[in-house]
């Protein structure tokens, strides 16, 4: 299981790598700190979605 899934493993100001929806086919990684974290849950299984200082909404894939 990738650290990006549990919400545990993240936190406000982490520096992370984001799947943005329109990029989820591309698989293409946008890069950046965590403002907010939007997954209630204590996991997900696509990644914990969370808004980044920039105001990009993704699914976390990589915690830095």
């Amino acid at each position: 299981m990738n650290e990006g899934k549990l919400r545990k493993n993240i936190a406000i100001g982490a520096e992370v790598k984001v799947v943005q929806k329109h990029h989820q086919r591309t698989g293409e990684l946008t890069q950046g700190f965590v403002k907010k974290i939007l997954t209630h849950s204590p996991n997900h299984p696509h990644g914990i979605k969370v808004m980044l200082e920039s105001g990009i909404v993704g699914r976390v894939k990589n915690v830095l």
